[in-house]
This record gives C-alpha cells, structure tokens and sequence, in this order.
C-alpha cells in the first residue's frame, strides 16, 4: 500500500473505532439501566425480589432515572477517555516509560545493543522519517513495540530477549515490522484505543471503588444493620460486572482494529527488507523460546494491541486476540514452513548469548562500511553559481518514494551514512557535541558576522560548546546538502536527551544565531523546520493536525506561495530580489509546478465547478509569487501551516507538483533538494534518500 493510501485508511480507521466505541457505550448504558432497575426494584420491594421480566424490571422505573443514568454513563466515560488521553500527550516516551522502559544511548549499550541502535537508525534514514528514541524493557521475552502520536514522537521499544535472540536480519524484521507501523498511521490510532478502552472499563472501577467503600465503611460501623448497606453492594458487584462486559468489549474492538494491521506490517516489513526469512526467524524464535513473547508488567494490558507479538493469552483467544496466531503470521510469511520452532532458553545475566555478543560485535558498525567508504566521493555535476547540482528521479518517482522504506533506499541511507566521517557521528550521538553540530552548521560565512555569533556562543552556550563549534566548524563546510541532512537526523535522538531547560536554551541559542545577519538562508531554515517539528512534540507536548481540507483547490494561494519559493531558488533569492526580474530559469520552474498542479478554476457566478482541468497557461514574466522577497520564510511557513491540513490524498498531487517544479531543468541543486525535503517533512510526506537516482548522494 501506499503511504498516502495508509494514512488515509488509519484515518477512516479511527471513524471505524468511533462507532465501535459508540456501540460498546449504548451496550454499557443499557446494562447500567438494568442493574440500577433491578435494585432499585429491589429496595422498593422491601429487599425481596419479585419475579420479573426485563422488560418490567425497566418500565417499573422512573423516567427521569432513565436520562440521568444514560447521561452519567456516557459522561463517565468520555471524562476518563479524555483523562487518559491527555496522560498520553507525552507520547512514545510516556507509553515506554509506563512499561518500564529505559532510553538506549550510546554510551551505555553493549554491542548487541548498538547493532538494535544501527538498525533503527539505517531503518528511519532510508524511509525518511526521523530517528526514534529507543527504549530497553528489562523483560526476557522477544517483542518490540512503536509508539507515539507521529512519526516526530515517536519511540521504538525492545525487550531484552529480541536483544539476545535475535540475529541482525531477523532484528531487521522485526523492526521493519514496528516502522510499518509508524508510517501506516497505525500509533496514533492505537492511542485514541487506549483511551477509549480506558472510558469503557472505567465503570468497572467505578464499581470496585463501590465495593472499596461499603467495605470500609462497614468495618467502622459494625454496629448497623448490614442491610443498609446491600443496596449499594448490590450496585457495587453489579458494575464490576458491567467493567467485565467492557473488558470483553474492549477486547472485541481491539481485535476488530489491530489483527489486519498486523498482518499489514508484517507484510510491509518482508516488502522492505526483502527477507522473509529475518521475519519469519523471529516469530519462530517466539515460538520457541519458553517465555515466547510474554510481558509481565501490569501496565501492557492496556497497550497490548501495540506489541510486535500477543503478551498473553487470553479468553477465546482465537477470537479475542490482538494479535493472529503465530502460526497463521509464520505460514503467511513462509508457506512451506515444517511447524518446527527452535528451541531457546534464558541466558543468565553473566553469559548472556555470548555467540550473539560476539556476532554483534563484528556488526557493531552498519554493513558495508568498508565498500562504502572506498567509493564515498561520487561525481556531481556544477550549477548555477556553483553549486553542485544533484541528479534527482522524476516527479512521479518522488512521489511514488514518500514514506516508503525499500531495499534500495536502505542501500542509498548506508551510503550517505558512510559518507559521514566517523567522528562526526560520533558526535551527533551525544547530547554535548550535537548541540555544538547545529550551532557550528548555522555559523555565517562573513567573518564579522561570524565572529559575533561566536561571542555569543561563548557567552550563552555551556562551558566547551565553543571550542566544539571551532572544531566541527571546517569539517561541515565540506558536507553538501545531503549528507548534512542525514547528520541533522543522526543528531535527534541525543537531542531528545537533554532536559527541558537545557532544550529551551539549546533553541534559544540557535534563533539568536540565525536572526544575527537579519536574514535566514535556505540552509538555516531547512535546519530550524527540522527542529522544530522533530524536538517540539517531544519536549512540548503534540498538536494534531486535523485533515480538514479536502481540496488543493481550496489552498490555492498557499500552494502558488510553496511553488514559488521552490522555484525562487533555482537561482539566488538574494539576486533575485536585488534584480526586480524573473529569470526564464524561475519562471519555467514555476511554470513546470503548476502544470502539473493543475489547479481548477474557481467557477463562475450560476456555474458549476469545470468538469476538467483546463490547460496550463504561461506564467507572466512579472509573476508577483516569484518577485515576492520572502528573506525570512515568512509566507512560506504560513502556507505550510495551512497546507499540512491538506486530506492525505491530496497530498501527492502537491507533492508531485514541488518535485516537477524542482526539476524543471532536469535536475536540482542541493539547495533545491534540500528545500524540498524541508518542505515534505513539514507536510507530514517523509522523502527517502532514494530520491537521489543512481546512488548521487552528494559528497
């Protein structure tokens, strides 16, 4: 499936999981009614019971218990479905930390540990999307986890039994698995499914917290009659087993979203590794070790529809699973399969799979390095005032790339990573020199410019960030576009390391650097967007975007604003506001987006819409989009505001008329394909390096 195809599904899911929900609710309100009629026809009968059918249990009571019962279920639970979802704000790391888990750096992983680290790491840099934190759940068992409400908070989970069990392709499926999730859409719906299960078996505390009371309160009166307090134990029990039938709901819609997306992921992860086997491997490994893919923790019952494998069994477990059975995804997978699981065990923490360890360490770094490096200096050819121009596949090719992870752009994400030297990834895995990376990278060329921002890194940056910055300084000079952007999402991990207070000053550092020539350049706002959309949701909380354009008609203007200022920068904007022309180079480029955009005339007074496109009309030369001076991007970003509201599929027609419009002239300059990454990532459409052809990474 494609990206914008899964977006939208995971949003029509969500309308599916709205009516679930409803059902499930009228469900409680019914039950509800009952029990309180039956005590209530109880207590007015003088504690005896009388036969009675349902229908006379309801009718006997008022009318007006009706409504105000109906009201308090449904208030209840949408009170605690909108409790737990703002306990979830804080997104993947909040889901991780509930279980357990602690944050996997660097620093302090093990070999085993830093091959999962590299894994992760190629696996989001080749689909474009940024690179989760990672979280180590102390628990035996092989399963992994994604969550988080995008792609930006997003966090992956491993137990340390898929650490110790598993061989790096098989690591590799199992990831590939938890990354399907994260550009299907699948983590914000199941977080919506977490607080809605939350609402439905929120009755059933209600009715233990009954029990809890009439309990104490009868021990410290023992003196009264213990009749008195019946009624309300009646009612007590009767809504612990009201929270037992919205358990059983609650397991039913699980089932009913998460099973089909299951098979999906497994599906998309053999698709991107190209290797069965690696996935298969896992889930046999499952299969066959004796904790198979269990987790102890009390808190991943709720969240046990966002696990790699089923944590427990559960009743009418074919049927209320959240997961297919293991072997039903094996055979899928591997159709010739022999039913044979191998047989695992524990390792103690003193010999922990020590054949694991030692091929881990000969994996520690990403494979390949040595071809890689042997061929890192690729050819470019020169564009306008120097700059090296980047031989980009076509329009529909870029498209048809968003926010797909396949063997060649896992290919294409080694290499721009081995074009790295060393040491600079070794800085931007930790928290210090990262924040010395973006400061260096957003350092003026003019030398009086420059030397101010330095004065104020010295003065406001932690003790031996400016001697970081002088020394990283020379080596990012070197970097074209590309590269540079792979260290930026190489960096985010350790940034999302640091504290609050220390992310707050990192930021303000880094306006205050940018602002400090009264300009922003290309570089420096690709660099602050990136930041910004990655870091914020992490730190801050998220803001969900909702998709409430179902046109790019309805955006015209904004999207003519994005058009331009790609086109602006075939050549230099700076020239080109000194001029007051538009060269035929930024007039063709504008001209090639918006044929392809191809936008509808808005019909006329007493008319219907236009049933077709019309052809493109040429673009005049004083176009006020490409004379327009945007020096601080300021335009751009409103129209991105807006068009992020886009329906996802309407996303690739815009997409696909930024990719024209970059290509105009048959290839783009790294400060094109810089601009257009920025532009896709704020979009929410994430582009894998493999929209680079033949290997043109930029060196």
């Amino acid at each position: 499936m494609d990206f914008f195809g899964a977006q939208d599904q995971a949003r029509r899911k969500t309308w599916h999981l709205a009516v679930l929900f409803g059902a499930a609710v009228l469900s409680l309100i019914f039950l509800t009614n009952l029990l309180v009629a039956l005590v209530y026809a109880w207590t007015t009968s003088y504690a005896r019971l009388q036969p009675m059918s349902i229908k006379g249990l309801l009718s006997n009571l008022p009318a007006e218990y009706w409504g105000w019962i109906s009201f308090g279920v449904i208030g209840a639970v949408a009170i605690a479905s909108l409790y737990k979802y703002v306990l979830l704000r804080g997104g993947g790391r909040a889901i991780a930390e509930s279980l357990g888990g602690t944050p996997l750096t660097r620093d302090i992983a093990d070999a085993a540990q830093r091959r999962l680290l590299n894994v992760v790491e190629e696996m989001a840099i080749a689909s474009g999307v940024p690179v989760p934190p990672v979280y180590l759940i102390g628990e035996p068992s092989i399963n992994a986890f994604a969550a988080g409400f995008s792609p930006d908070d997003a966090v992956i989970g491993v137990n340390q039994g898929t650490v110790d069990h598993l061989s790096r392709d098989e690591l590799q499926g199992v990831i590939g698995h938890e990354f399907s999730h994260i550009l299907n859409g699948d983590m914000r719906l199941n977080l919506r499914l977490m607080a809605v299960l939350f609402g439905i078996l929120f009755i059933g505390l209600v009715g233990r917290g009954l029990l809890h009371g009439v309990g104490q309160s009868s021990r410290r009166s023992s003196s009264r009659s213990s009749s008195s307090g019946a009624p309300v134990l009646a009612l007590g029990v009767g809504l612990l087993v009201i929270g037992y039938a919205g358990t059983f709901f609650g397991n039913l819609i699980k089932a009913a979203v998460s099973r089909q997306r299951e098979f999906l992921a497994d599906a998309s992860s053999v698709q991107f590794t190209r290797n069965p086997d690696g996935l298969a491997g896992a889930l046999k490994k499952i299969g066959g070790l004796s904790v198979g893919s269990t987790i102890r923790t009390a808190a991943a019952g709720e969240a046990s529809h966002m696990f790699f494998g089923q944590i427990r069994p559960m009743f009418l477990n074919r049927y209320m699973a959240t997961h297919p059975p293991l072997e039903e995804r094996i055979l899928v997978i591997e159709p010739r399969w022999d039913g044979q699981y191998p047989v695992l065990t524990i390792p103690s923490r003193a010999d922990r799979n020590p054949d694991q360890q030692a091929a881990a360490t000969a994996s520690t770094e990403h494979p390949g390095a040595a071809s890689f490096a042997e061929t890192a200096g690729v050819s470019q050819a020169t564009g306008p005032a120097g700059n090296a121009l980047l031989v980009m596949a076509g329009p529909d090719e870029i498209t048809q790339a968003v926010g797909q992870l396949t063997e060649h752009s896992l290919s294409q994400a080694l290499q721009l990573i081995h074009i790295l030297p060393a040491d600079l990834r070794d800085a931007a895995h930790d928290p210090f020199a990262s924040r010395a990376i973006f400061y260096a990278l957003v350092l003026n060329e003019e030398a009086d410019i420059r030397t101010r921002q330095l004065d104020l890194i010295d003065a406001y940056a932690e003790a031996g960030v400016p001697l970081e910055v002088l020394g990283l300084y020379p080596r990012l000079r070197q970097l074209t576009e590309p590269p540079t952007l792979v260290l930026v999402e190489l960096a985010m991990p350790a940034l999302k390391e640091l504290s609050r207070p220390q992310y707050q000053r990192f930021m303000g550092n880094l306006r205050a650097l940018i602002r400090m020539d009264s300009r922003i350049d290309l570089m420096e706002w690709v660099l602050y967007r990136v930041l910004i959309k990655e870091l914020r949701p992490h730190f801050e909380g998220t803001t969900p975007v909702r998709a409430r354009y179902n046109r790019v008609e309805d955006l015209a203007e904004s999207a003519k604003i994005l058009l331009a200022a790609l086109a602006r920068h075939a050549e230099e904007p700076e020239a080109l506001a000194a001029t007051g022309q538009v060269p035929a180079s930024v007039s063709d480029a504008f001209a090639a987006g918006m044929a392809q955009l191809a936008l509808e005339p808005e019909p006329q007074e007493g008319t219907s819409a236009a049933p077709h496109r019309p052809a493109f009309q040429a673009i005049e030369p004083d176009n006020p989009y490409l004379l327009a001076d945007d020096p601080n991007f300021t335009s751009l970003n409103n129209a991105l505001g807006k068009l992020r509201a886009l329906k996802p599929l309407q996303k690739p027609r815009l997409i696909k008329a930024c990719a024209a419009t970059v290509l105009a002239d048959g290839a783009a300059s790294g400060r094109q394909g810089a601009l257009l990454q920025g532009i896709a990532a704020t979009l929410d459409c994430p582009l894998p390096p493999s929209i680079y052809s033949n290997g043109e990474c930029g060196g």
